[in-house]
């Protein structure tokens, strides 16, 4: 089966959208102390059901040189002391800041956290470069996303104002037919 990824940006904070209002209080705070473990645990939690295979062989070391980096930052949605999802930011060159990861864990899905994440991460997205001194203030916010991700995802960016800018259909190779490595690795999806 053909994967399609989307490519979507915005290029103003005026084009951040809110997300409704969550059916619970969330808290959406930045883990500021790079954690390998947490950003390990945050990565398989939600992206284990969705083929988020490219860091499973990171090392402790790469994960902690990652999340050391200038302008990386792990937001995360806690939902009654429990991590409901997270949205990682990545500065890059000339401004350009990318939504690296975004998404829910499991329990969390369908509660109305994901538009209300997805926008507050954008916002964090624009006033990057006021808690990175010697960064270049951000003057776009890009993400993509691809057909193996949760069905929401693609109109949850859309509604929160990213707009498309390129399309991609790529055949996936063999390691990703048929299995999702689900949130530690042996445990196979869940269902």
């Amino acid at each position: 089966m053909d994967v399609t990824t989307w490519y979507l940006e915005q290029t103003a904070p005026a084009d951040v959208r809110p997300g409704r209002a969550p059916d619970s209080p969330v808290d959406v705070v930045r883990a500021e102390h790079p954690s390998p473990e947490f950003g390990r645990f945050l990565y398989t939690a939600v992206g284990g059901d969705w083929q988020w295979t490219d860091r499973l062989p990171w090392t402790w070391r790469e994960w902690m040189d990652w999340l050391s980096r200038p302008g990386v930052e792990v937001w995360v949605a806690w939902l009654r002391g429990t991590p409901a999802g997270y949205v990682e930011l990545a500065a890059q060159d000339a401004g350009d800041v990318e939504i690296a990861y975004f998404g829910l864990l499991p329990y969390a899905i369908g509660r109305g956290l994901g538009g209300h994440l997805l926008a507050t991460g954008a916002q964090r997205a624009w006033d990057l470069a006021e808690r990175w001194p010697g960064l270049d203030k951000t003057r776009r916010v890009w993400v993509h996303t691809c057909s193996l991700d949760g069905p929401a995802a693609l109109s949850n960016y859309k509604a929160r104002g990213f707009r498309l800018y390129d399309t991609k259909v790529n055949a996936p190779g063999d390691e990703d037919e048929g299995t999702t490595p689900g949130p530690w690795p042996g445990a196979g999806p869940r269902g």
